[in-house]
């Protein structure tokens, strides 16, 4: 299996926008409700949010592909002194097979390109498989945070870290 990992262009943003409402129905059902993950998949994933961030807020989305299928995504935006990866989805049959590994390494090469030393990212304090991945990476938790998003919905997360 050959993954790459290819920018996605203005032109994909529709089928990257797809890509993140199927996965995000079927990953976060068992932590979030119904309402809270349609809300955020609009908010944070549609095509209007997409573009917003590409457009307006320093972002760059990267599709994960296998065998020239998408099968995930990653979203990466440039802070002061730091890389935040936005982003990082797998779907369901392709997960548990050293994917995500092969993108941290990825955007670990495109954190020192871009001549960042550190990588920042939010997690929900309940996606366990998650942090376990992300501990296993050489992450580590720095802070927590409560963030309203709207419509009587927070996001309850660790920041973690890890530098280059």
């Amino acid at each position: 299996m050959v993954t790459e990992f290819k920018k996605v262009t203005p032109g994909e943003i529709n089928i990257l926008a797809k890509l993140a409402h199927d996965i995000w129905n079927e990953y976060w059902g068992i932590i979030l409700s119904q309402d809270q993950i349609d809300y955020m998949v609009e908010k944070f994933q549609s095509q209007e949010a997409i573009k917003k961030q590409n457009d307006e807020e320093n972002y760059t989305y990267y599709f994960i592909d296998e065998n020239n299928r998408h099968i995930g995504y990653f979203g990466i935006s440039e802070h002061a002194g730091y890389l935040f990866l936005s982003k990082l989805y797998i779907s369901k049959g392709f997960r548990r097979r050293g994917i995500g590994g092969k993108a941290f390494e990825k955007i670990k090469n495109i954190t020192a390109e871009k001549g960042y030393r550190e990588i920042r990212l939010t997690v929900n304090k309940h996606n366990e498989n998650t942090i376990k991945a992300y501990k296993k990476w050489g992450l580590t938790i720095i802070d927590s945070a409560v963030t309203d998003i709207g419509q009587g919905f927070v996001m309850d997360d660790y920041i973690m870290g890890y530098k280059l």
